[in-house]
C-alpha cells in the first residue's frame, strides 16, 4: 500500500522549480540538505539563511508521533481549535510493551494493561484524521521507513530517533510534541537553519564490518555534542554502496551526537527498497528527478568549499566498533577491545547480548544475524549469555519467521521479543539476582546512559552491530574479537566463527499478515475521545498560566545538576511511562535521576524553606504551594538523548521558572521554549560554580526581553553577599511570544479564538 502518493506527487512536480529558485537565492551549488530545506520553506526566501544564525519556518510534510509523546502532543492538539489534523500524521503504539516473557505473553499483557491508553489514542486518532498503527505493528522509525518515507520529503517526528527515515533521503527531525501541535495546526514550524557537516565515504566494507560501525566511528568522533545545530550528510561512492535500511541505521544513531538529522543521497539501494516495500510508483517518480535527491556535482568535486566541517571515512579499512559503556560516543574498535576490558575494569563476561530495536531490525541485520547462529550451531556452540531478538516491524518479523530465522535463534538459545522498543528504553523486566552487582551486557541499540536498559546504575551498557553482538552472545565475554579469536565447542575444539552473510533485501519479497494499521475515520465529528475522569494514566490539560509582567524574584534553587544529565535524568522512561498522558502524575519523576551538586545523591534536595532534605519533585510541590518560584541549574549539553516534552513540562507545571546551564541540547532547548520557560546558559560557564546551594535568585531585564540582549542573574547567598551574573539566551520575537503567554499552545488557542 502507498500512502500519500498525492502528496509525494505534488513535493516531486514542485521540486526543480523550487531547487532553481534557491541556487538562485543562495548563489551556489546546493547540498542535498540545502535542496530539501529550501524547497519546504513557508514562503520562498529572498535571500540566503545564515547557517547556525536565522530562524527559519518550515512546512513539513507530515508528522508522527510513537504513543509515549503522543498522548500529550494529542492532549494538547485537541485544545487548538481544530476538527482535522492539516497534513498527514500517524500514532504508533510501540513505547509500553515491556519485554518480560516472549512476544506473544509480553502482547497480549500490554494489551490488558494499557487498555485505556490504546483507547485513547485509537479514538482521537479517528476523530482527527490519524493513522493508527496498533501495538504489535512495530516501532515506529521502522514502520515509517517501510510505509511513509520517501527522498526528498521532510518529516517531524515526537522521538529523538526519527531521523531514521534519513535513510531514504528525507530530512527527517525529531521534535516535541508542541512542535509537532503546530504542525497538525497548519502552523509554520520554526528551526534554526542548521549548519551542514559532510561526511565522505569512500571504499565498500566487508567481512564483520557493517554500516552500524559507520555510526559508531563518527560518534567516537564527533562526541555526543558536536552534531548539535547541524544536518550530518553523508555522500560518495562509499555512502551508494551502503543499503537503505544501513543508511536508516546511520542517521538513526545520528541522535546521539545531537545531530538535527543526518541524510543520504537517493540511489539505486534507495529504489530498491522503495520497490521492495510496494512503493514501485515512489521509486519511479524519484528515479524522474534523481539528481534533485542528490547534492549538486560540484559538493563532490570540492566538499569543504559547501559544508561547515567535513570527516573522511574509507569503509575499506573501518573495522567494528563497540562504544560504551555509559554514553554512545566512547568509541573503542573490536581490536582494541579486550585491551580496553583490562584497562578500565569493565565486567568481561557478558550477561545478556540484545539486537533489533529502531536501529538495527531490518531483514538486512536479521539475516546476518543468523547466519552467525547458523554458523555457530553447524560447529557445536549455543549462546552463552541471554540472548534477545526485536524485530522492528510485523513486516519484518512475518517474513524472518517465514524464512526460517526465528527458529533459528530459538534453536540457538535466544528469545524473540514482541515488535517494540522494550529494552531499548527501559521496558524490560530483567532478570537479575542483584541490582546493584556491576554487570555487562551489550546491544545493537542506539542509546546506553546509565539506567537506560534496566533501571540499574551497574549495568554497563555496550553498543555493537547486530553481527557483534551476536558473536558476542556465542562468547559470553565483551573481550572477544570474532576477526580473530576462537571459541571452545562442546567436544573441545577450538573454532572460528565464520564471516557473517545475508540479504539486503528478503529474496522471496516480503511478507505479512496483518501489519496493525487502522485508517482514521472519514468523518470524526461524532466520535467522542476517550478519556476518563478519575484515570490515573490520562489527564486533560489546563493552560500554563500567562507571564505576570514583571521581572523574577525570590526564586529558590531547586537544583544544581551535576554532569551529564539527560532527559532521562529530568523524566525517566521504564515504569513511569505508564504516565505519560496524566501530567500531575508523571512529575512525580522530575529530575529524580540527576545528581545533587552538593550532595552526589540523586532524589535529595534541600528544601530552602525547612532546611531539610528530600526528593526533587516534593521540594518542588512544597514551593510551588507557598507561591515560591524555583530554578534548575545544570551542565553542559543538558537535556540531552530522547525528545519527550515531558522534560519541559514537569519543571513548567511544578512552578520552576528558569533553567539555567552552561549549555542545552537542541531538542530540550526548544520544549522549554514552548511551554513559557526561561532556557538562559551562562555567558561565561565558570559561573556555574558560583551558584550555592541556599541561593535565592532573581531574574532581570525581562521588561525588555529582546532577542539577542542578555539577562541579569542575581544570586543572593546565605551569608548576605550576592553576585551578579550574566545570562544568555536564544529566542526570538515569536519565540519571546510564548514566553509572555505562558506557552506556545495558549498562543495557538488565542489565535483560533479571534
Amino acid at each position: 500500500m502507498v500512502f500519500d502518493l498525492d502528496l509525494i506527487k505534488k513535493v516531486y512536480s514542485e521540486m526543480s522549480e523550487r531547487i532553481a529558485a534557491a541556487r538562485n537565492i543562495v548563489g551556489k551549488p546546493l547540498t542535498l540538505s540545502e535542496k530539501i530545506l529550501y524547497t519546504h520553506l513557508t514562503k520562498p526566501s529572498l535571500h540566503p539563511y545564515t547557517r547556525g544564525v536565522d530562524y527559519v519556518e518550515f512546512a513539513p510534510d507530515r508528522v508522527a508521533m510513537q504513543d509515549a509523546t503522543a498522548q500529550m502532543a494529542l492532549l494538547q492538539f485537541m485544545t487548538c481549535g481544530r476538527n482535522k489534523v492539516a497534513v498527514p500524521s500517524t500514532v504508533h503504539c510501540d513505547h509500553l510493551i515491556q519485554a518480560k516473557i516472549g512476544a506473544k505473553k509480553d502482547l497480549q499483557l500490554a494489551i490488558e494493561t494499557n487498555r485505556e491508553v490504546y483507547d485513547f489514542l485509537s479514538s482521537i486518532s479517528d476523530k482527527y484524521g490519524i493513522g493508527f498503527w496498533k501495538p504489535g505493528a512495530g516501532i515506529i522509525h521502522q514502520v515509517v521507513l517501510e510505509n511513509y518515507a520517501f527522498p526528498g520529503g521532510m518529516m517531524i517526528g515526537t522521538d529523538s530517533h526519527t531521523p531514521n527515515a534519513g535513510g531514504l533521503g528525507m530530512i527527517a527531525i525529531g521534535v516535541g510534541g508542541a512542535d509537532a501541535v503546530d504542525v497538525m495546526a497548519g502552523l509554520p514550524w520554526e528551526l534554526k537553519m542548521p549548519k551542514i557537516i559532510g561526511v565522505k565515504l569512500t571504499g565498500k566494507m566487508s567481512g564483520w564490518t557493517s554500516c552500524k560501525d559507520v555510526i559508531l566511528w563518527v560518534a567516537g568522533q564527533l562526541t555526543v555534542k558536536g552534531g548539535t545545530g547541524a544536518i550530518v550528510e553523508y555522500f560518495g561512492d562509499g555512502a551508494d554502496s551502503m543499503s537503505a535500511t544501513g543508511k536508516g541505521t546511520v542517521c538513526n544513531m545520528g541522535a546521539e551526537i545531537g545531530a538535527t538529522c543526518s541524510l543520504f543521497a537517493y540511489d539505486e539501494k534507495m529504489s530498491a527498497y522503495l520497490k521492495a516495500t510496494g512503493r514501485e510508483q515512489v521509486a519511479a517518480m524519484a528515479d524522474t528527478i534523481r539528481e534533485h535527491l542528490r547534492p549538486d556535482p560540484e559538493i563532490y568535486a570540492d566538499p569543504s568549499k559547501y559544508y561547515d566541517q567535513v570527516l573522511e571515512l574509507d569503509l575499506a579499512t573501518l573495522e567494528p566498533y563497540v562504544n560504551g559503556p555509559f554514553t554512545p560516543d566512547l568509541a573503542t574498535p573490536i581490536s582494541k577491545m579486550a585491551e580496553a576490558v583490562a584497562a578500565n575494569g569493565w565486567p568481561a563476561k557478558l550477561e545478556v547480548a540484545l539486537i533489533g530495536s529502531c536501529t538495527n531490525s531490518s531483514y538486512e541485520d536479521i539475516s546476518r544475524s543468523a547466519s552467525i547462529v547458523k554458523d555457530a550451531m553447524s560447529k557445536g556452540l549455543k549462546t552463552i549469555s541471554e540472548f534477545t531478538i526485536t524485530p522492528g516491524s510485523e513486516q519484518v518479523r512475518f517474513t524472518i519467521e517465514r524464512d526460517g530465522f526465528i527458529k533459528e535463534f530459538e534453536d540457538a538459545g535466544g528469545v524473540v521479543l514482541a515488535n517494540a522498543c522494550g529494552p531499548c528504553i527501559g521496558q524490560w523486566a530483567r532478570h537479575i539476582d542483584d541490582p546493584n552487582r556491576k554487570n555487562t551486557i551489550i546491544t545493537s541499540f542506539n542509546r546506553n546512559f546509565a539506567k537506560r536498559n534496566d533501571g540499574n546504575a551497574s549495568t554497563h551498557a555496550f553498543v555493537a552491530s547486530p553481527e557483534i553482538v551476536t558473536a558476542m552472545a556465542m562468547a559470553g565475554t565483551i573481550a572477544f574479537n570474532p576477526l580473530k579469536d576462537t571459541l571452545k565447542n562442546a567436544n573441545g575444539d577450538e573454532v572460528l566463527l565464520n564471516e557473517p552473510t545475508g540479504f539486503e533485501l528478503p529474496p522471496k519479497g516480503f511478507a505479512v499478515g496483518d501489519a496493525g494499521y487502522q485508517a482514521p475515520a472519514e468523518d470524526g465529528s461524532g466520535i467522542e475521545v476517550k478519556v476518563n475522569p478519575a484515570s490515573k494514566r490520562l489527564q486533560l490539560l489546563d493552560p500554563f498560566p500567562v507571564w505576570e509582567g514583571y521581572d523574577l524574584q525570590g526564586l529558590k534553587l531547586l537544583i544544581k545538576a551535576k554532569g551529564k544529565c539527560t532527559t532521562d535524568h529530568i523524566s525517566m522512561a521504564g515504569p513511569w511511562l505508564k504516565f505519560r498522558g496524566h501530567l500531575d502524575n508523571i512529575s512525580n519523576n522530575m529530575l529524580i535521576g540527576a545528581i545533587n551538586f552538593f550532595n552526589d545523591k540523586t532524589d535529595s534536595v534541600k528544601n530552602q524553606l525547612t532546611g531539610e532534605y528530600g526528593p526533587v519533585p516534593a521540594t518542588a510541590r512544597a514551593y510551588k504551594e507557598a507561591g515560591v518560584g524555583s530554578v534548575v541549574v545544570g551542565d553542559e549539553n543538558y537535556g540531552e538523548g530522547s525528545s519527550r516534552e515531558h522534560a519541559a513540562m514537569e519543571p513548567r507545571f511544578l512552578g520552576v521558572r528558569a533553567i539555567i546551564v552552561r549549555s542545552f541540547a537542541r531538542i530540550h532547548e526548544t520544549n522549554l521554549k514552548k511551554q513559557g520557560m526561561l532556557a538562559l546558559t551562562f555567558a561565561d560557564k565558570a559561573d556555574y560554580d558560583k551558584v550555592l546551594e541556599d541561593d535565592t535568585i532573581d531574574i532581570l531585564g525581562l521588561l525588555e526581553f529582546t532577542p539577542g540582549v542578555p539577562l541579569t542573574l542575581m544570586l543572593y547567598h546565605k551569608d548576605g553577599t550576592s553576585e551578579e551574573i550574566t545570562v544568555n539566551h536564544t529566542y526570538n520575537e515569536p519565540q519571546i511570544q510564548w514566553f509572555i503567554e505562558g506557552g506556545a499552545l495558549n498562543l495557538i488557542r488565542k489565535n483560533a479564538m479571534k
